[in-house]
């Protein structure tokens, strides 16, 4: 190849002499193969890569090739049912609710109705009328020690932090909600502006770097907090333990995104990688955890408190359990986030093998709940890859009572799936502060965008339950969802997950053997 390249450079030179001394476009000549000779030398004689050493010039189309691999694959290479983590029929159906086309298809599912795991709905007979149902119902969040209950959407916007994502897109986020009268979640990124400026209803989640809400030492700050937990729009406040992206980790937000109003709005320093602590510093326990649960209610004046969790180590879960019994405070909601992973970035691995999947942790968390007699007091919300009214009900079924979605309204944004969220070079300005990208981001358009896919979603939702004879979300149980086991074997969720009896986990007595080892590590003097 050397001797090609060299052959080549020499026939290159002899072309440009004749050229030149003819003087016929020498110049235009000289600018064209010169540069490329010059490249050719430079591959020959470095020493980090062995392709171009071995290869020169020739060895650059591999790189080029492989920086627009995933470019060539959604557009030319997969089929409806490829891509990951959201196939085309996923992000198609979003785009087409989000600008209000048609979202109807001809000729019959393109999915394998006898692969493993295939789910659907068991409608009935005795179907609802579409006109008799509401499509757009509340849930009540609020226990009996929430003076301020919040009445939710089915289907609401996920943690996304201003940071991660652009200026333009919160506002665009934020904007949709308020037209929809659905809420907006923070992300753990803290409390900007750009979050309360539209007007929307706010969930604000506060994740172990206490961002928005800290000292110059990075622990919580109950000053800072309740100057902010009492804004009218903040309805609801998080605390977030682990998400779907990188459980057991802490939250990253790359330098390259930091600017001095993102550092100003977290109240951290600029120039380095923002990670947060794995774990809380604000409690150590499970009995602590209650007592800031009341610091947060008082700070808030009655607002929901709730918890964020992607599903572990089961007894840790058990162990909160058991300190709500015992101090006899409780949360007012628990969202669960599956491990499937989100929008953050995150080590490969704990994308793929950190963190109990969402139908499984659900159905976990809706279990302990009733065992230990406090599901009438808690709401469940879960997020992880909900994008169409199907992925709402299947939820239900497991256990939730309403739902999040990152991605989805990302899509609903415009993001194409580029997947270069973590290098702020995002096309689309959704998650990049690169300002040449963000102006692409219009947020008058996009709101509305955000608006449409959510109220479209959640009229899916509300239809695929009127088919099975239901009315509200709080009437879809674990009977409603069937799933392929095999070719032959076919289970309701209810019977692959048997629900447990209330109460049956307050007495030793009752516990069901499944549950007996996790129960009996799990202890509300220590995680």
């Amino acid at each position: 190849m050397r001797k090609v390249f060299l052959l080549f450079t020499i026939t290159s030179l002899s072309i440009i002499a004749l050229l030149t001394y003819i003087n016929v476009k020498s110049i235009l000549l000289l600018l064209i193969f010169l540069p490329l000779i010059l490249m050719g030398f430079y591959d020959m004689y470095q020493s980090k890569k062995a392709i171009r050493r071995n290869f020169p010039l020739l060895g650059r189309m591999r790189y080029l090739l492989e920086s627009i691999g995933p470019e060539i694959r959604q557009y030319f290479v997969e089929t409806d049912l490829d891509g990951k983590p959201f196939n085309r029929l996923q992000r198609s159906l979003v785009y087409q609710r989000s600008k209000k086309e048609t979202d109807t298809n001809p000729f019959g599912t393109q999915l394998n109705v006898y692969d493993m795991g295939y789910l659907w709905i068991n409608h009935s007979i005795r179907a609802l009328p579409l006109g008799e149902i509401d499509h757009n119902p509340k849930i009540r969040i609020g226990s009996e020690q929430c003076t301020q209950p919040y009445n939710a959407s089915l289907f609401n916007i996920s943690a996304m932090s201003y940071g991660s994502l652009s200026k333009n897109a919160i506002l665009a986020l934020n904007a949709g909600a308020k037209q929809g009268g659905f809420y907006h979640n923070t992300g753990e990124g803290g409390l900007s502006p750009y979050h309360l400026e539209p007007g929307g209803d706010i969930v604000w989640n506060i994740g172990t770097g206490y961002f928005s809400c800290r000292d110059s030492e990075g622990r919580f700050s109950y000053e800072e907090y309740a100057k902010r937990a009492v804004l009218d729009k903040v309805k609801m406040i998080e605390i977030k333990f682990s998400q779907g992206a990188k459980p057991g980790h802490g939250g990253i937000l790359p330098k390259e995104k930091v600017t001095d109003e993102i550092a100003n709005i977290r109240i951290v320093s600029k120039g380095h990688d923002i990670v947060s602590p794995a774990y809380h510093s604000a409690f150590t326990t499970p009995l602590e955890l209650m007592d800031f649960v009341k610091l947060l209610r008082q700070g808030s004046g009655g607002k929901p408190i709730g918890m964020k969790i992607c599903i572990g180590n089961k007894s840790e879960f058990i162990s909160i359990c058991k300190a709500m019994v015992q101090t006899k405070t409780y949360l007012d909601f628990i969202t669960v986030d599956g491990g499937e992973g989100g929008t953050g970035a995150a080590p490969q691995e704990y994308s793929d093998h950190v963190g109990m999947p969402l139908r499984d942790a659900l159905a976990f968390v809706h279990d302990a709940l009733t065992g230990f007699d406090l599901r009438k007091q808690i709401k469940i919300i879960c997020s992880g890859k909900i994008v169409t009214g199907f992925d709402i009900v299947k939820t239900l079924a497991t256990g939730a009572d309403l739902c999040n979605s990152a991605r989805g309204m990302m899509f609903a944004l415009g993001c194409i799936q580029a997947l270069e969220c973590h290098k702020n070079t995002c096309p689309t300005g959704v998650a990049t502060q690169d300002p040449k990208l963000t102006k692409g981001l219009v947020p008058e358009e996009k709101s509305v965008r955000v608006f449409r896919f959510q109220q479209e979603t959640v009229k899916s939702a509300m239809e695929l339950m009127a088919s099975a004879g239901l009315a509200h979300p709080d009437q879809v149980d674990r009977s409603v969802v069937s799933m392929r086991v095999d070719r032959t074997h076919i289970e309701t969720f209810l019977e692959t997950y048997p629900e447990l009896t209330t109460g049956c986990l307050l007495k030793d007595s009752t516990i069901p053997g499944k549950w007996l080892s996790n129960w009996n590590r799990a202890s509300a003097e220590k995680f």
